[in-house]
C-alpha cells in the first residue's frame, strides 16, 4: 500500500507545534499508510503570512481567525459542512469557549475548527508576589500604581497594542466592531492609547518590544526581577502555569476592572483548517474532526502542551490540576473576549494599522494623531473592499 503524505503548518512553539505532532503521530498509528509532516513558523508569521501561500503550500494550516473571512471570499479553504456530520460540528459549537468556534464562521459555514482556545489574560509570580508582599491588583488605577512602584510588565508588541486598544475602546463604553465592521471613534480611540501609553510609560521599555511569548518567558526566567511579578494582560500560555516547564511558575487569572466593569480583552487563538487544494480532502477532514474531539483535545493534545480549544478540556480536574488551575481560572475571561470583525479587508486594516497603534503607546506618535490615522485606514480598507 502507497504511503499518503500530508504536509501541516502550525507555528513555533510547545503550545502550537507538538499538540499537533502528537494528534497526528496518533493518527498515524490508527491509520496505517498515513503520514504527516508538520513545519513551524514564527508568532508573526502566524498572524501574518498570506493564506494564499500557505493553502497551496500544506494541506493542513493552522491559522488565526481574522484571515478566515478572506480564506472564505477566495475559497482558499474547504468547509466542513461538506466533509464532517451535523453533529459533530454542533457539539464544537456547543462546547466552544467564548466565540471561538463562531470566530471561524463566515457566510453560513465552518471553515475551521477551533482547536486552540486564547485570549490576554492577567499573569503573575507566587514567589515574587509573596517575597514582596504585593497584593493583586483589583482596578485599572491599581494597576498603574503597582507599575508606579515597579512591580508590572505588559505585552506591548505591536500587534498586542493594538488588540489591547479594543479592549479599552470597550471599557470606555465603545465595543468596537459593535454592529458593523468600524473601530469606536476618534476620541475613544484616542483614550484607549492614552490608557496604554500610561501603562507603558511606568514599564522597562523592552515591553515594546515583547510578545506573549517573550513576555511570558522573560517572567518565568528571571530569578529576582521585581518587574517580572505582575503581567495584566497578554495573551495566555498554559504551559508557564504547569510545574516544570519554566524555571519559574505563572499563575493566570482574571483581567481587573475599569470604570466599574470587568476588561474584557480580544480573542486568538488558533484553528485546523483543510486547504481547498488538497489531494486528500478526506483524510484531512478526518484528521482534523480526531485532533478536534473532545478525548484528544483533553488528553494528548493537552498533555504534549496544548491549550484546547474544547470546553471539556477547560473544566476538566486533570487538566487544570495539571495547569495551576490556568483554564479554570481564565474561562470567564475566554467567554467574554471580544471578536475581530469577520470581513476580508480586515487583516489589511490590522497590519497597516499596528505600529501606528505601538507608536502611540510608545510615546512617539501623539494619540490623537494616531486615532485619526488608524480610523483613515480602517475606512479606506473598507471602501477597498466595496470596490473589489
Amino acid at each position: 500500500m502507497s504511503m499518503v503524505v500530508l504536509n501541516g503548518i502550525s507555528w513555533n512553539h510547545t503550545r502550537g507545534l507538538l499538540p499537533v505532532v502528537a494528534a497526528a503521530q496518533r493518527f498515524e498509528e490508527l491509520h496505517p499508510g498515513v503520514s504527516i509532516r508538520w513545519e513551524k513558523r514564527s508568532l508573526q508569521a502566524f498572524a501574518d503570512a498570506p493564506m494564499e501561500e500557505l493553502a497551496a503550500r500544506f494541506d493542513l494550516i493552522v491559522m488565526d481567525h481574522p484571515h478566515t473571512a478572506l480564506a472564505a471570499a477566495e475559497s482558499l479553504l474547504l468547509p466542513y459542512e461538506e466533509w464532517l456530520s451535523a453533529e459533530f460540528l454542533a457539539d464544537q459549537a456547543a462546547n466552544s469557549v467564548g466565540g471561538s468556534h463562531a470566530s471561524y464562521r463566515v457566510a453560513g459555514k465552518q471553515w475551521t475548527l477551533a482547536t486552540d482556545a486564547a485570549t490576554p489574560i492577567a499573569t503573575w509570580r507566587p514567589d515574587l508576589v509573596e517575597k514582596h508582599g504585593v497584593t493583586l491588583p483589583g482596578t485599572w488605577e491599581e494597576v498603574l500604581e503597582l507599575a508606579r512602584n515597579g512591580f508590572v510588565t505588559v505585552s506591548a508588541f505591536p500587534i498586542d497594542i493594538l488588540m489591547h486598544s479594543y479592549m479599552f475602546c470597550e471599557a470606555l463604553g465603545h465595543a468596537p466592531f459593535d454592529g458593523g465592521h468600524r473601530i469606536a471613534g476618534e476620541e475613544v480611540l484616542a483614550h484607549a492609547l492614552e490608557e496604554l501609553r500610561k501603562l507603558v510609560a511606568l514599564c522597562d521599555p523592552a515591553c515594546l518590544d515583547r510578545n506573549p511569548i517573550r513576555t511570558a518567558e522573560w517572567m518565568s526566567s528571571v530569578d529576582d526581577d521585581r518587574r517580572a511579578t505582575y503581567c495584566p494582560f497578554a495573551y495566555g500560555y498554559s504551559n508557564y502555569s504547569r510545574p516544570g516547564y519554566a524555571r519559574h511558575l505563572l499563575k493566570a487569572g482574571g483581567l481587573v476592572s475599569h470604570g466599574g466593569k470587568t476588561l474584557r480583552s480580544t480573542l486568538g487563538g488558533a484553528g485546523l483548517a483543510v486547504s481547498a487544494r488538497t489531494l486528500h480532502p478526506r483524510l484531512c477532514a478526518d484528521f482534523a474532526a480526531f485532533t478536534a474531539s473532545p478525548e484528544i483535545q483533553r488528553g494528548i493534545y493537552f498533555t504534549s502542551g496544548g491549550q484546547p480549544g474544547h470546553r471539556s478540556a477547560w473544566t476538566d480536574p486533570a487538566v487544570n490540576a495539571a495547569s495551576t488551575d490556568f483554564f479554570r481560572d481564565t474561562l470567564a475571561t475566554l467567554d467574554s473576549a471580544l471578536l475581530r470583525p469577520p470581513y476580508p479587508g480586515y487583516m489589511e486594516f490590522q497590519d497597516e494599522a499596528t505600529p501606528v497603534a505601538h507608536a502611540a503607546a510608545a510615546g512617539t506618535l501623539p494619540v490623537r494623531e494616531a486615532a485619526a490615522t488608524i480610523r483613515a485606514i480602517q475606512e479606506r480598507s473598507l471602501a477597498n473592499r466595496k470596490a473589489s
